[in-house]
């Protein structure tokens, strides 16, 4: 039991970094501007698609889960 109950606060910690994430989304500079970036905007439709943004947010990810196992290991 007392397994579960620390992932649930462990899952509690990631979602609430996860909405702190995204109330300040606007505000992190050049994120979802940056040049690779698809925005297509007519009449009344727009299509936005962040490939450079995404990739480089994979990429810093995988850094600090790796970090994280590396550090864990027994």
């Amino acid at each position: 039991m007392q397994t579960i109950g620390k992932l649930l606060i462990v899952f509690g910690l990631v979602l609430t970094g996860v909405g702190i994430v995204l109330m300040f989304f606007d505000k992190i500079p050049l994120l979802g501007k940056l040049p690779g970036d698809i925005n297509i905007k007519k009449d009344n439709f727009q299509f936005y698609f962040p490939i450079t943004s995404s990739l480089i947010l994979s990429f810093l990810l995988s850094i600090v889960f790796w970090l994280i196992s590396f550090l864990t290991r027994k």
